[in-house]
């Protein structure tokens, strides 16, 4: 169904099954948010508090809480958006075959968004300080927006058509922000908000921006999908929403989406940053506080019934994970036809999302015998990694589809045992150092930069993995407690980390130097030193958060028998990851205990959240 405003999604759910009203008050710092975390891993309904400590407003979360509600939101338009971002990617696609795609053409051209002069998310205002004020984790370094759709046009060509609507991170107090004048506005590299930005500053002009909380669902899932470049997140949320977007004109500022719940107009300061964060952030760790820009407040609007949506970002999965499943459904089909060669990508959220990406190739262009080196492959992960987002990612492990047909790269374990059975640490480890790195990651060597490693293996198999620990294994001093992650993969309690050498972290050299490469250990592919090999090896998802957020790997990959030729690193034995934290890393994400146990009351049988959790 094609929700036109948050008040009919709400209704629709509530109708269905899918959401419930609690009428106890609910504070909107810190218990909301662990409420929503509870929810989300219990997989249960969404919530409509209906009476929220601070403020009038009432705030719903959990709405994308599963993938069935996600897809129940936008069940009638996933086909007909499916084949647009299609046609937008290749439109020959048409040509060739009109009557596959005649049902999203013809409806697509009236979704277009169209100019009003009025809507409901301009008939009140109030200020920044009545708004709920959620914060997610004890250190935030205030409240955040955490579903904000922000809106900006082109300074060099103004208009809905060549706007941008993205999810960028809004604290609306704290720090050094002037109470109820100021917000910050925290938006990474490759985001179109910032050509904008850009592009005001070269004119001399104020980049005017607003910021969006509420409206249909279709236009927060638009403000996180990663369109193909000149396709407008208006046109794409219409399309989803299976009617056009009305946005409010103004004269000298960017439109207002009209269904808005609440919209807070603004100007990005012209006399520079202030610092923003912390924040308690997708990987599962504090974003730090940094200098970002911030955001000059004119208004705060908001319609008559006004819902705040909200969710919490944590460690995955978390509610986020929704959308990444959504997103790859509307266009994992279209990643052939944007890379040549490349089958699949599988951006892993376990690992954060950016810190890890899987990759299915293809070694096309050997017509004799089959590849026992990537070639192609290394074409097409450079590609892939000069695809938007998907250039920060860190790791990125590639595979060769005719060594395995039918491989679903949903299957992560199997994906990365097929990986290990096959690949040759001294040919297939490919580095860039000194590169830039996901904001928000801070195992690298400085603000967004670190490096990336690409491992792509292709042929035979070459190995068995072992599933057991070898009798009498034994360890340097202060290596202990090894445990068996996955087939082929180790996990040893190290030392904790010191700092770096000249070369590596003294520690970690001491342990690969202390085997030979024709000791039993090196039957594991990859031993991953951690500090805590109980929990890393526990779940399949621990492995993949502390392998991959907690190492750099220009600065942490090592390996037993390791060599440098004609600066090509590689190594004859185990290849060593040290996943231990660093003094550099920022702090992992641990609830309050006090709202641990408030929240444990109200899920307590007679109170209001029992049987949810």
């Amino acid at each position: 169904m094609g929700y036109r405003n948050l008040q009919q999604c709400v209704a629709d759910l509530e109708r269905h099954g899918h959401l419930i009203r609690i009428v106890e008050e609910i504070d909107p710092n810190l218990e909301a948010a662990e409420i929503q975390r509870r929810l989300y891993q219990a997989q249960g309904p969404a919530i409509l508090f209906e009476n929220v400590k601070g403020t009038r407003f009432p705030m719903v979360t959990n709405l994308f809480g599963t993938f069935e509600r996600t897809e129940f939101l936008f069940r009638d338009a996933l086909s007909a958006v499916q084949k647009l971002v299609a046609l937008k990617i290749d439109p020959m696609q048409y040509a060739k075959r009109p009557w596959k795609y005649l049902s999203a053409v013809c409806p697509a051209l009236s979704m277009l968004p169209r100019k009003v002069r009025s809507g409901p998310a301009i008939d009140c205002s109030t200020k920044l300080s009545e708004l709920p004020q959620q914060v997610s984790w004890p250190d935030d370094g205030g409240p955040f927006v955490t579903l904000p759709a922000v809106y900006t046009e082109d300074p060099r060509k103004p208009g809905l058509m060549s706007s941008n609507l993205g999810m960028y991170r809004v604290q609306l107090a704290g720090n050094d922000y002037e109470p109820d004048q100021e917000v910050g506005l925290h938006y990474q590299i490759h985001r179109s908000i910032g050509v904008h930005h850009k592009a005001a500053i070269e004119r001399g002009k104020p980049l005017k921006v607003n910021i969006f909380i509420g409206g249909a669902p279709s236009m927060i899932l638009s403000a996180v999908m990663p369109l193909p470049e000149g396709m407008s997140e208006l046109t794409f949320a219409g399309a989803l929403q299976k009617r056009a977007i009305r946005m409010i004109s103004r004269p000298g500022g960017p439109a207002i989406y009209a269904e808005a719940d609440f919209c807070i107009s603004g100007t990005i300061a012209p006399d520079g940053l202030k610092p923003e964060g912390p924040f308690g952030d997708h990987l599962g760790y504090y974003s730090l506080q940094h200098p970002f820009p911030y955001l000059k407040v004119d208004q705060v609007y908001h319609r008559r019934n006004a819902i705040w949506p909200m969710t919490a970002v944590g460690r995955p999965p978390q509610e986020d994970t929704s959308f990444g499943h959504i997103i790859h459904e509307i266009t994992g089909p279209a990643i052939p036809t944007v890379i040549n060669g490349v089958k699949a990508v599988n951006a892993v959220d376990a690992a954060g999302v950016h810190p890890l990406l899987l990759a299915i190739g293809s070694e096309r262009y050997v017509p004799y015998d089959k590849p026992t080196r990537p070639q192609e492959l290394l074409t097409q992960a450079n590609a892939i990694l000069g695809q938007g987002q998907l250039s920060l990612a860190k790791y990125l492990l590639i595979l060769n589809d005719a060594d395995h047909p039918g491989l679903n790269i949903e299957e992560i374990d199997r994906f990365l045992m097929r990986l290990l059975e096959r690949v040759d640490w001294q040919h297939d480890l490919h580095f860039q150092t000194r590169t830039t790195i996901d904001t928000l990651d801070y195992s690298g060597d400085g603000f967004n930069a670190g490096s990336k490693l690409v491992i792509a293996a292709v042929g035979p198999k070459r190995r068995e993995l072992p599933k057991e620990i070898p009798s009498g294994l034994s360890f340097p001093d202060g290596f202990d407690d090894a445990r068996v992650c996955l087939p082929g993969i180790l996990a040893v309690r190290g030392p904790k980390f010191t700092h770096y050498g000249d070369q590596q972290e003294a520690s970690l050299a001491r342990f690969c130097e202390s085997f030979s490469i024709d000791h039993s250990v090196n039957q594991f592919p990859i031993i991953v030193l951690v500090d805590d090999a109980e929990f890393t090896s526990a779940t399949l998802n621990n492995f993949l958060w502390v392998t991959f957020t907690r190492s750099n790997p220009a600065a942490d990959i090592s390996g037993i028998g390791a060599f440098t030729h004609q600066k090509h690193f590689g190594c004859r034995g185990s290849l060593v990851i040290d996943a231990r934290l660093k003094p550099h890393h920022a702090p992992p994400l641990i609830e309050d205990p006090d709202i641990s146990r408030r929240v444990d009351d109200l899920a307590a049988p007679g109170k209001p959240l029992h049987g949810l959790f």
